[in-house]
């Protein structure tokens, strides 16, 4: 399958490397406005550059690209690449606005193509072993899920805020394992080194069935941390998605108690703690991995465009309610 990516900055040049790696995917061509940027990636990979990607379109017809330029031109290359026949991968968030990323979902349902966003983290090993255990009910009922995305500013982002940024990526972290949207949220936003957006956010997000979600994100830790911590009736899970590690900390008194004594409390009690064994992979790989193959066997994308928009919504809410010091009701 040729496929090409647009736009070869950080994470772009991840993209290429990864489709070179991959036996199903031919990887023809790149694109990126800045002419040095793009002749020395296409150099590593022996493939052919382009500055302009409309050209690159035409002249290499790919079945496949992966869109990974500034927000702010989502829709527009988005729409370029729907137009000349492309199945697309669009980097998280999906688009800049609700429309705009209303519109590709349009475009692509009109021009019979795929059109798949990059919720990257959906696919780190310790996450998707989390959510089988989920689904298989090792935890009960569900109670709470709260998501820790922290670190240092990236000079490389310039157009959003650390809301629109990262919070796509735990939302839709909560919405995957929650299986549910959520119906309220409430923020606090804060703005402290970044000169035009917030740089801070602490929110709750309220679920149906009467699960809680808690996020706290920020660019303003001087260490990396992205932790996921799901509390239920048998204790809790903690999912670290930088050493791809699961654990389970048992809640002893869910099991059968037979003190007569302590059938009578009603709490909980620290119990065993495991750490699964989990192959390790890398979640972009798996990501291009799953693209690929949907597209190969004509099946819908794990992450659709509707899924991105969902997201988006819900990280806009989250903007709105730091701004308005609101709860902001979802539909």
């Amino acid at each position: 399958m040729k496929v090409a990516v647009i736009g070869v900055g950080t994470m772009g040049r991840h993209h290429a490397r990864v489709y070179s790696e991959l036996p199903e995917a031919d990887l023809v061509a790149i694109s990126d406005s800045d002419s040095i940027r793009a002749d020395s990636t296409a150099a590593k990979f022996g493939i052919r550059a382009y500055t302009d990607h409309r050209e690159m379109l035409e002249k290499e017809k790919p079945d496949a690209v992966s869109v990974v330029v500034p927000t702010a031109m989502h829709e527009a290359v988005g729409m370029d690449a729907l137009n000349a026949g492309c199945n697309v991968l669009i980097e998280k968030p999906i688009a800049a606005t609700l429309d705009e990323g209303a519109r590709l979902i349009q475009k692509a349902r009109a021009m019979n193509k795929q059109l798949m966003v990059g919720h990257v983290v959906r696919f780190d090993p310790a996450l998707q072993a989390l959510k089988q255990k989920l689904d298989a009910g090792d935890l009960g009922r569900i109670y709470q899920i709260f998501c820790r995305r922290a670190g240092p500013f990236p000079a490389r982002i310039q157009d959003v805020g650390v809301v629109i940024d990262l919070a796509p990526h735990d939302v839709d972290i909560m919405r995957f394992l929650a299986g549910k949207d959520p119906t309220r949220v409430y923020s606090e936003i804060e703005r402290r080194i970044h000169t035009d957006h917030e740089d801070l956010l602490w929110a709750t997000l309220r679920f149906p069935d009467g699960v809680i979600g808690g996020l706290e994100i920020n660019w303003l830790t001087p260490t990396k941390i992205r932790e996921v911590l799901v509390l239920g009736e048998r204790g809790m899970f903690r999912a670290d998605a930088l050493t791809q590690d699961l654990y389970f900390y048992e809640n002893s008194l869910g099991n059968d108690v037979q003190w007569a004594t302590l059938q009578t409390i009603k709490g909980v009690s620290e119990g065993s703690m495991i750490r699964y064994a989990i192959p390790r992979f890398e979640p972009l790989k798996a990501e291009l991995q799953s693209f690929l193959k949907a597209l190969q066997d004509g099946k819908p994308v794990p992450i659709t465009g509707e899924d991105g928009l969902a997201a988006l919504k819900i990280s806009l809410a989250l903007v709105e309610s730091g701004h308005t010091h609101q709860v902001v009701e979802l539909s």
